[in-house]
């Protein structure tokens, strides 16, 4: 490979490796000291670049496109605090095992802790929120470095994927001139037919990364404990990003049949939506209320768990107050379970497991009779029933204009969304209105949140980053702090090419410290945790060119419909009261309860 600089030439070395190992996209922010790698990405006619402002939400647009893919996204960015802003993302990445790789410029060796501008320590700058860092060596036209740097690449890649995958770090300091300037000797002419070079075919290093399953044999106490159980329990957490296209619904379905486990599905699970949801003949194998009314019905004996820890805090709770044996099976042999209840963990891919489990099942009874107390489904199926019925009969069109709810606006978006379609859901409030209202349908839905470390920056973009991913239309549900905290990645509509509906549920404020006791206790409630900000967000609509409406509650189903039907992106704006949602939450969840007391 030929170069005008040395500079250039690493530059160019690690974005040709990174395109042979199949990186495809990446996310830059603009800055002096990533001009080398900014130049050889936006040279090369394999890697999708997406052009970023704002460093943050740069990071979260990655985030969001790797966590749809399943794939890693590539970061750039200048030095300084350029770096630092990445921090969030990769955190969120970290935790929810979505892979990303970060490539942080920064100035060479005799510059640091000097100060000279702009220099701060990135070494480690993410500390453990990374599964592998390196720093990459001085640009230097010398064959075994520049095979080093081709392995380095190569690695790099194939660490942010694996049976836990997650962000790797590399920082890569470049000495003037940045810009691809001829420097005469710099780079020999004949350094173009160097191995390290012209590197190989295809990865310079081609890495296999194998799942982690377990044999039939060693899933037997989970067979048995299933076929002997009364009341077995399936639940599905949020999905890790490669588990959205990996899992066989239709696996987990078989083993629930077989057993007469309900399946309690969180709505990030890739289970609550499909068509598995249920059977031709009618029978229901997928169950969306429990959040409403698991306190209300016996413990089960049996629990099979996998995925993140669930959204629902009561189901959380019932788990918790438990004494059953729960398995819980982790791609990555992690403990992802905060209650500290369970008495098994299988370190195995669920996709595996339940293909195993299904297939000896099947082979032992040869039907789908269940083995489970025949009351056990029975209770479930009444349950749901209820809940269902107590929230239609609460979300009417008249008792919505007469008191505006939250979990209707929820219930309506996945109701109508597109078959198929992304809808990106925004945490607090949101995310907890959608595993309440939102019911499980036979449509090919991929909901999405940031559940990792839950936090409210960076949702727009994550939406938007996800959305580039796809041809399905792309719908977003964000509360208004999250929107304001991240209006800034509203630029990436038209700099990125995505189009999306976006519902802004605006309660003036935080609206989920209602749910805490801190409630009760005024001042400091008001101004320092519900913080209203009296913001009219329509003016940004005319600075980034969207079309804005408010819309009235009662209204809201017409113009969603509306919306999913026309080109372009449209924010739909409803205004709620928090402190009167929350009383309507809790009636809702009470009167659940005491008709499944009464029954």
């Amino acid at each position: 490979m030929s170069a005008p600089n040395r500079a250039t030439l690493w530059g160019r070395v690690l974005v040709d490796e990174l395109a042979k190992g199949g990186l495809e996209a990446v996310c830059i922010a603009p800055g002096s000291r990533s001009t080398p790698l900014t130049v050889a990405f936006a040279a090369h006619p394999e890697i999708d670049v997406y052009s970023h402002l704002d460093e943050r939400s740069a990071a979260f647009f990655a985030l969001g496109r790797a966590r749809r893919t399943g794939e890693p996204t590539a970061l750039v960015c200048t030095s300084g605090t350029a770096a630092a802003n990445f921090h969030p993302a990769v955190m969120e990445a970290d935790q929810a095992r979505v892979p990303l790789l970060v490539l942080t410029a920064d100035r060479p060796a005799e510059l640091r802790d000097s100060g000279a501008n702009q220099t701060v320590d990135q070494v480690k700058l993410y500390g453990d929120a990374v599964r592998w860092y390196a720093e990459l060596p001085d640009p230097e036209a010398d064959e075994r470095k520049v095979r080093s740097l081709r392995t380095t690449a190569a690695r790099a890649l194939a660490e942010t994927s694996g049976p836990d995958p997650g962000p790797v770090h590399l920082n890569c300091p470049f000495r003037k001139p940045l810009e691809p300037l001829e420097v005469p000797d710099a780079v020999p002419d004949a350094f173009a037919e160097t191995l390290a070079g012209t590197g190989r075919t295809g990865a310079f290093v081609e890495t296999e990364t194998g799942s982690m399953a377990l044999e039939a044999d060693r899933l037997r106490p989970l067979l048995n404990a299933l076929e002997d159980a009364e009341r077995p329990l399936i639940v599905a957490g949020p999905a890790d990003p490669a588990a959205i296209s990996g899992l066989e619904p239709a696996d987990v379905v078989t083993v629930a049949d077989h057993v007469g486990a309900p399946i309690l599905a969180d709505p990030l699970s890739n289970l609550r939506f499909g068509p598995h949801v249920e059977s031709d003949a009618g029978d229901r194998h997928v169950y969306g209320g429990y959040d409403g009314y698991i306190s209300a019905l016996p413990a089960p004996d049996v629990v099979v768990r996998f995925g993140a820890s669930p959204t629902s805090k009561p189901l959380r709770h019932a788990l918790g107050d438990s004494d059953a044996r729960q398995f819980l099976l982790d791609p990555a042999g992690a403990w992802r379970e905060a209650t500290f209840t369970a008495t098994e963990l299988l370190a195995t891919d669920p996709d595996s497991a339940f293909e195993t489990l299904a297939e000896s099942l099947e082979a032992a009874t040869g039907s789908t009779d269940t083995t489970s107390d025949d009351e056990w489904l029975a209770r479930f199926d009444a349950a749901e029933r209820t809940h269902w019925r107590v929230r239609d009969d609460a979300l009417t069109v008249d008792a919505l204009a007469a008191d505006p709810f939250e979990g209707a606006v929820l219930a309506t978006v996945f109701e109508a969304a597109p078959d198929p379609a992304t809808v990106f859901v925004s945490n607090s409030m949101p995310i907890r209105d959608v595993d309440r209202f939102g019911r499980p349908r036979a449509a090919d839905l991929t909901v999405l949140g940031n559940r990792g470390a839950s936090g409210i920056d960076g949702i727009t973009s994550t939406a938007l980053g996800a959305g580039s991913a796809t041809d399905e239309p792309l719908v977003l549900v964000t509360g208004d702090l999250a929107f304001y905290h991240d209006s800034n990645g509203l630029l990436a509509v038209e700099r990125c090419g995505v189009d999306a509906t976006i519902v802004l549920l605006d309660n003036d404020g935080g609206g989920i410290f209602h749910k805490l006791p801190i409630e009760a206790f005024e001042p400091p409630f008001t101004d320092q945790f519900k913080t209203p900000h009296g913001l009219e967000f329509e003016p940004l609509g005319d600075l980034y060119g969207l079309e804005f409406e408010r819309v009235d509650a009662a209204e809201f189903r017409a113009a969603y419909q509306a919306s999913l039907e026309c080109e372009g992106t449209q924010i739909l704006a409803v205004n709620f009261e928090s402190d009167a949602n929350h009383r309507r939450r809790d009636a809702l969840s009470e009167r659940v309860r005491t008709e499944l007391t009464d029954e």
